[in-house]
């Protein structure tokens, strides 16, 4: 068995792509994607306890690395890396993967996460079948995707700000 395992997650949106991409701009910029990243995780590691072993549940995100969006005509692209510390202390990287947005017709858009998964290294990690690694994975980014789809589709009632609550 390999440490890793390498899935990819897809769904459609009813969404133009210029909308989704312009909507995916201000997600980035307001900083959903790491919140969303740190919920998919957070849901994932409670799974995996349950799953294989309770000292999965020690493991917790520490840190969201985004590239900066790339753009082009037909399609838009960040990177994403998510760093963890597992149970005894160590930061390791739990997750490198692309998201990406590209035009599915004239008002569809087809929102995909694609990347490579680490189990928690340790005893958290020691002994996980090959297949509950691979539904671990396709967990966090399943939860991920859908997180951020229903922000590009359906987006919240803005914020209230700080500079907007004085004004």
């Amino acid at each position: 068995m390999t440490d890793h395992t390498a899935v990819g997650v897809r769904v459609a949106l009813n969404t133009g792509f210029h909308a989704a991409w312009a909507r995916l701009k201000i997600l980035i910029e307001g900083g959903m994607l790491p919140r969303a990243c740190e919920v998919a995780y957070g849901e994932s590691i409670a799974g995996l306890a349950e799953l294989a072993d309770p000292a999965a549940g020690l493991t917790r995100l520490a840190d969201v690395c985004l590239e900066d969006l790339t753009e082009t005509d037909d399609c838009a692209h960040i990177a994403l890396q998510w760093e963890a510390i597992a149970a005894d202390g160590k930061l390791f990287t739990t997750l490198l993967a692309d998201l990406m947005l590209v035009p599915a017709g004239a008002q569809v858009t087809a929102l995909s996460v694609t990347g490579t998964y680490w189990p928690p290294p340790g005893r958290a990690g020691t002994g996980l079948g090959q297949a509950i690694v691979r539904r671990c994975a396709t967990a966090i980014m399943g939860s991920f995707l859908d997180s951020v789809a229903v922000e590009l589709v359906h987006p919240a009632v803005p914020r209230i700000t700080p500079e907007v609550r004085q004004q």
